[in-house]
This record gives C-alpha cells, structure tokens and sequence, in this order.
C-alpha cells in the first residue's frame, strides 16, 4: 500500500515539473496601422449645403403651423412644427424628411452657361414625424442648418457622402491646363464672395457636362486679374529724364528708377540732342505670348444637378473670388 502511494505521488509532480520547464511564448509585434483619409466635410456641412435645381418641384408637404406660432415666428432644433399633408398623403410616423427652402431662380451671377440654370434651393435642417392624422401631422425638428419658417417644403431626406481628401495638402500652383470641361464659380452659401477652405459653392458646370461626385477642379483666373479694389498700374518714370544717374523728378519721372528704353523709338528733340522713351507695363503686355493662368484653389464636387453642381474648396493658394475659373483636373 505505501509504496502505491509513492508511486502515485511520483505521477502528481512529473507533470508541475514539466510544465515548470515549458518555455514562455515569443512576443508579437503589433505595428501601427495607417490612419485613414479623412472625409472633405462633416454630415452637418453636406446636409447645409444647399443646391441649384433645374426641375421644378411639384406637390410636396409644407410647414404651415407651430406650436408655439403664438409667440414664434422662426423655429429650429426641438420645436414642433405642423405639416400640411397626413395619412392620405402616405406619410407615417417616424418618418424623416429634409426642410428645404426654393429662394428663387438663379440671376445675376458670374457665369459662362447661357440659359436657364435653376432655382436655388437653400437646406435649412431636418425633422422627424411622430403623429400623423388625415391630413395633417406632427414633426418635431431634429437638426437645423439656419431657422425654418412657416412655408419651408419638405422632400425626402437625399444621400450625401463626402469625398475623401486627398493625402497631399500642397498645391500645384503652376500645373498646366488639362483642356477639359471649363465654367465658372457662379456663387457661394450665405452670400458669400471672398472664399476660403471648406467654402460651399455654386459652379455652372453640371450633369450635361459629364461632371461627377467627387471630381477634383482647379480654381484660377487670367494673370494680373482678380483684384479686390480698383488698381491702375501707373508708371514710376512716365517721361523719362535725360540721365539714369540721377533720382531727382524730372516731369513727373524718377530717372534711375524708370523703365528701360525703347531704342527703336529714339528721336532728336530740337536742341539735337537724343532722347529715349521709356517702355510702358502697357506695351510690354501687349506685345507678350499668351502667359500662364494664375492658380488660387482647388475644389471638389459634393452634389451633382442638371446644369449645375455643388462643391467645397479643399485647397487654396490665395483668396478665391466668385468669378472665378474652374476646370476639371
């Protein structure tokens, strides 16, 4: 019996002792993965937006009531507003829709499309509905981009994505044309005209054009064009003074300072002596070849309509201007 009991013991530790003597496990490695590019806008940026429609809309439910009309007259997120349209009109509880608010055709802007181009549509927010009668229902505003109004339509929420951005933040201020599709930056949200990153904007280039989500454009404008106030190049040296030693005005010139001299253009005045006409800016520029585009920006397509399309500036090298010149890369 004891020496059972031994043997049995012997069974018990050979096993500790082994697994005493098991070698520890290798350490992995784990390397950081890439950070992924980030989206050019937010959802809140897309959904603001804002467009240029070339349809008409039809029949489409209306906010004509509040809750607090009594005392309100603009509403945003939180409030209950009432719609003029109900179960006979198929709309259902939890249903979401987008508050859009048609301002008028567009007119009067930089533009190189002739024609009827569209109506702008500004996007002012989005509410859910919670109760729905016969012919009218009850929406609580989820999300606001600016203050809705009694009046403002309603249309199905659309599907927006965002671009990726693109991994080089420089850009190429001196690449040559690609002599594709060119328009023009017509307008931008909020009135705006002195523009900057992750401005939107309005261009008159659009589905008929072949434009698409996510296309890439370069903004530029002709050389020595785009200034914000009034410029005129005047000469430092209109009349040249007969010597270039000298900084002292002779009839409104700067001697040493003027432009160089047109030889060709050499007279005798009526002392006999020679006298050299300065070139002017003017003439130099109209006898030069045709000279680059200057580039101030680029931008990317977010929403594509008819004859239009919608953009946000991704890039710039200087201030953008509406008016300016777009070409697809």
């Amino acid at each position: 019996m004891k020496a059972l009991l031994i043997a049995f013991a012997c069974l018990l530790v050979t096993p500790l002792t082994a697994n005493a003597q098991t070698p520890a496990p290798t350490p992995k490695m784990i390397l950081p993965t890439a950070a992924q590019p980030a989206r050019v806008a937010a959802e809140s940026a897309l959904f603001c937006a804002g467009y240029i429609r070339y349809q008409r809309f039809g029949q489409t439910p209306e906010i004509v009531g509040a809750e607090e009309e009594q005392e309100q007259r603009t509403y945003s997120d939180g409030d209950i507003v009432y719609l003029n349209a109900g179960s006979r009109q198929d709309i259902k509880e939890g249903q979401n829709f987008q508050i859009i608010r048609p301002r008028g055709d567009v007119k009067g802007v930089h533009r190189e499309k002739r024609g009827f181009l569209g109506t702008y549509v500004q996007d002012v927010g989005q509410l859910q509905v919670f109760k729905v009668n016969e012919e009218t229902s009850a929406a609580k505003i989820t999300f606001t981009c600016d203050l809705a109004l009694l009046g403002d339509l309603l249309v199905d929420i659309p599907s927006r994505e965002a671009p990726m951005q693109r991994p080089d933040a420089n850009l190429d201020r001196f690449v040559d044309p690609t002599n594709k599709q060119v328009g023009r930056l017509m307008m931008a949200r909020d009135n705006r005209e002195l523009l900057t990153r992750n401005e939107v904007v309005y261009i008159d280039l659009g589905g008929e054009d072949n434009v698409k989500w996510g296309d890439y454009l370069t903004i530029y404008r002709p050389l020595g064009t785009g200034n914000i106030t009034r410029f005129d190049n005047e000469e430092i040296a209109r009349n040249r003074a007969t010597g270039f030693q000298s900084d002292r005005f002779r009839g409104g010139g700067i001697s040493s300072q003027g432009s160089r001299a047109k030889d060709e253009t050499a007279f005798v005045n009526a002392n006999g002596r020679y006298r050299y006409r300065p070139i002017t800016t003017r003439e130099v520029k109209k006898a030069r070849p045709d000279m680059p585009r200057k580039i101030v920006g680029e931008m990317v397509i977010i929403n594509v309509q008819s004859r239009t399309a919608t953009a946000i500036i991704t890039r710039v090298a200087s201030e953008v201007h509406t008016g300016d010149w777009v070409e697809i890369q």
